[in-house]
């Protein structure tokens, strides 16, 4: 006869059993880490349009082609992914091929998430599956003719996706390896970090960067020392992912976005994972950058434009305040060679993100309003090119077609 601590100790091996399992036999371990691997590739940043409808789909998606419009992929049969079965699925995850057997459109990372494992892939399934299913019939087609032709994506795919999982590199330690796992698949970085082609291709021999993209210029994140993360150390990118914010720079934009839907719910495990393999990258050629003069005429109208509207905030010698207002002395973002998202965000300001490592989220106001396109340029020249920094000058041509554009998109 068993024993009673035996009796016990079996009853609770079956209950853990039935609660891993559920009573439909489904494993709820494999639907959590679906649910981590979901938030962990910002899945809701692109299916889930402003509203109560989660993954429901309707967030339209600005290429250098036109909108994009994401799909729903809730478990509705008739809208959603409800009678895909698991190699559609993944066939559409790591192919780029619908269910129905066309093509996706690289607006979906397919041309990344290749490289995700099949068990991954299964996980992230298992977890859509349990959403609440939404009835909400999405019209994806919306690029102009002929880029509207999806068999133009055979010839696409040929040229410029490698499909293929992710192999490890048995040089490198398993922190490393996870980290390539997640940047190069999962987290997709370089669908928005590395510059395209005229043809929406990555261009591989200027890797992660920087790209200018839906008003924004996502910046260099390789390890160069000026224009990159290279002066960053590995906890100054596990607290930038976490939280928004460190010594150096505040999330805002579409990176806000990111690090609210995803990144600051990843683990710190991971993103460390994530900071080494970034830092161990292969930065680019340095480039030798000298200044604008000091005596140049737009130089010191920006420094008196600075001293009047900025030095309040980021301090007279540009130092800021450490995850608060980020500095602009030695900031990567500032010296981009492209200056896209710095005048945006002086012609209309931005909010940093919150998170519950930083739940301030400072925001700074807009300066169109008050400052001319002369002016902006100034004192972005002055920005870029002070406290050591080093950049092109901005000119007011520059700022005009910011202006345009983001008057456009206001309408």
């Amino acid at each position: 006869m068993r024993s009673r601590a035996a009796l016990l100790a079996a009853i609770g091996l079956a209950a853990i059993g039935a609660a891993k399992a559920g009573s439909d036999g489904q494993d709820f371990s494999q639907v959590e880490r679906g649910r981590y691997l979901t938030v962990a590739g910002d899945c809701a940043g692109c299916h889930t349009k402003p509203g109560p409808q989660d993954f429901a789909g309707g967030l339209p998606i600005e290429t250098p082609f036109g909108k994009v419009v994401a799909p729903n992929i809730t478990p509705d049969n008739e809208t959603g992914i409800g009678l895909w079965s698991d190699d559609d699925f993944v066939r559409a995850m790591r192919e780029g091929v619908r269910r129905d057997g066309e093509h996706l459109f690289p607006a979906m990372p397919y041309t990344y998430y290749t490289k995700i494992k099949r068990d991954d892939a299964l996980a992230i399934r298992a977890y859509l599956a349990t959403l609440t299913a939404v009835n909400n019939s999405v019209q994806a087609d919306q690029l102009p003719f002929p880029l509207s032709l999806r068999g133009d994506m055979v010839a696409w795919n040929k040229l410029y996706f490698t499909p293929g999982e992710f192999r490890s590199n048995s040089d490198k330690s398993s922190e490393w390896n996870r980290g390539a796992y997640l940047v190069e698949g999962l987290m997709h970085c370089g669908a928005c970090h590395t510059p395209k082609n005229i043809a929406g291709g990555d261009k591989t021999d200027e890797r992660l960067q920087g790209y200018a993209l839906q008003g924004w210029f996502a910046p260099d994140i390789t390890p160069d020392k000026r224009r990159g993360i290279g002066s960053w150390s590995v906890d100054d990118l596990v607290a930038y992912l976490k939280t928004g914010h460190n010594r150096f720079a505040a999330a805002t934009g579409p990176m806000a976005d990111e690090v609210a839907k995803s990144s600051s719910k990843m683990t710190d495990a991971d993103l460390h994972a994530v900071a080494t393999y970034l830092k161990d990258g292969a930065a680019p050629k340095e480039e030798s950058a000298q200044p604008v003069a000091a005596a140049d005429p737009g130089m010191k109208m920006g420094a008196a434009i600075y001293a009047d509207e900025c030095s309040a905030c980021h301090a007279p010698a540009g130092k800021g305040i450490a995850n608060f207002f980020p500095a602009l002395a030695g900031s990567p973002s500032v010296q981009s060679d492209d200056p896209t998202s710095a005048i945006r965000v002086v012609l209309a300001g931005t909010q940093s993100v919150a998170t519950n490592g930083a739940p301030t989220a400072p925001s700074m106001p807009g300066f169109g309003w008050l400052l001319g396109n002369r002016q902006v340029a100034a004192v972005l020249t002055y920005v870029r090119n002070s406290w050591g920094n080093a950049a092109p000058l901005v000119t007011a041509d520059d700022v005009a077609k910011r202006r345009t554009a983001l008057t456009k998109a206001d309408k």
